[in-house]
């Protein structure tokens, strides 16, 4: 989103707060002074949620129990917290803003209901969280990923997350084999939790309203969890997904950082399991052999190769691990290369052309089980992912 345009220093509006407007009351009993005496951070995304209605709505999807402990991701001045805390045992609040905390608190201050809110003060991605039941969240939009993989990689995931996100990243999160927005993020968040669309949210529901629609849905994790190493699958779509309208073949074998970065995993694979590997360099004509199976539109790709981030995500972080293999793979000569990677070079090929039949196919028609099958197979082979 746009970040907010700087004034000049002195201006009459440069502080943080404004003046109230004369309505004194919203439709849902919270002061219009709670939804106006801020100048919004379009940094941290705060757009507050003022239709009652909507509001309602989320808090009703949610199915709360009497005994749900709640985290609210981002409560802004609590339009949704006090609703919250009328249907569950309590609710953790976690804000950024240390003027919106203080409002939150001083709004159920005296109240039966602030007994049972404790208001956490910054990053949620960075935050240590306690245990809860049910996530629900008007998301800031620049965390909609980090918060997501965050809830699912917890030690114990919550049984449901009400999460309210810009509408094509919703969307993404839903997406099927052959949609244009199918991606890394809808076959991961998919492996790992069920999830459904539940509504649309207009921007003239917030205060300031976005620039984008919004979206809510729900996200309730798989019990049990699938029992595969996150870095492994991660790691596998990553390079399935960085150019996901080209075939597999194309993703792996296309891309000499993909082939030694299989090739150095094969290495430490071997060593960790005592299996004794050749890897001298290669002679004239073998070394010749190694130039990677490129038609014209893969050479294309080896140029556009820019690592292991994905492209639709711009928040993407490529972890520490691929990283360093880019950075490992980085100006790599042949003279580099010896059997080992030969060897690679041949186990994946197996792997795509022999053992999945696979190899023709792209990424974008590619369903959880095509992956699965992939991973499998790699594994079984000695090529690993993290």
């Amino acid at each position: 989103m746009p970040k907010e345009k700087r004034k000049r220093h002195g201006a009459a509006d440069s502080s943080p707060y404004t003046k109230p407007s004369g309505k004194t009351a919203t439709a849902n009993g919270a002061s219009s002074a709670a939804t106006n005496i801020f100048r919004m951070n379009k940094d941290l995304g705060q757009h507050v949620l003022k239709n009652p209605g909507i509001a309602s709505a989320i808090v009703e999807k949610a199915k709360l129990k009497q005994s749900d402990q709640v985290l609210e991701v981002g409560p802004g001045t609590g339009n949704l917290t006090v609703l919250i805390l009328r249907k569950a045992k309590s609710v953790t609040a976690v804000e950024m803003d240390p003027r919106m905390a203080a409002e939150l608190t001083k709004r159920v201050q005296g109240t039966p209901e602030g007994k049972r809110l404790k208001v956490m003060l910054g990053d949620v991605i960075k935050t240590e969280l306690p245990y809860f039941d049910v996530c629900i969240s008007n998301t800031p939009y620049q965390i909609s990923s980090p918060l997501v993989f965050k809830l699912l990689s917890l030690p114990t995931p919550p049984r449901t997350c009400i999460l309210m996100f810009q509408r094509e990243f919703a969307m993404r999160l839903f997406a099927k084999p052959g949609d244009k927005l199918y991606s890394r993020l809808s076959v991961n968040v998919q492996f790992w939790a069920k999830v459904s669309h539940i509504m649309k949210v207009g921007k003239n529901n917030f205060n300031p309203p976005p620039q984008v629609e919004s979206n809510v849905v729900r996200i309730e994790p798989k019990h049990p969890r699938p029992q595969i190493a996150y870095e492994e699958w991660d790691g596998l779509l990553r390079i399935c997904f960085v150019r996901k309208n080209k075939t597999l073949r194309a993703s792996f074998l296309g891309t000499t950082a993909v082939v030694d970065m299989l090739a150095g995993n094969y290495k430490l694979w071997c060593a960790q399991n005592d299996i004794p590997v050749d890897d001298s360099p290669l002679d004239g004509a073998e070394a010749d052999g190694m130039d990677l199976d490129m038609s014209v539109d893969q050479k294309d790709e080896e140029d556009e190769w820019n690592g292991f981030s994905d492209p639709e995500d711009p928040d993407d972080e490529v972890p520490d691990f691929f990283k360093q293999a880019t950075k490992r793979t980085k100006g790599a000569g042949k003279k580099n290369r010896g059997r080992v990677t030969q060897l690679v070079k041949e186990k994946i090929r197996k792997v795509l052309e022999d053992d999945t039949q696979l190899a023709d196919k792209r990424a974008r028609l590619c369903d959880e089980n095509d992956f699965l099958s992939l991973l499998a197979a790699f594994n079984s082979a000695g090529l690993h992912f993290s």
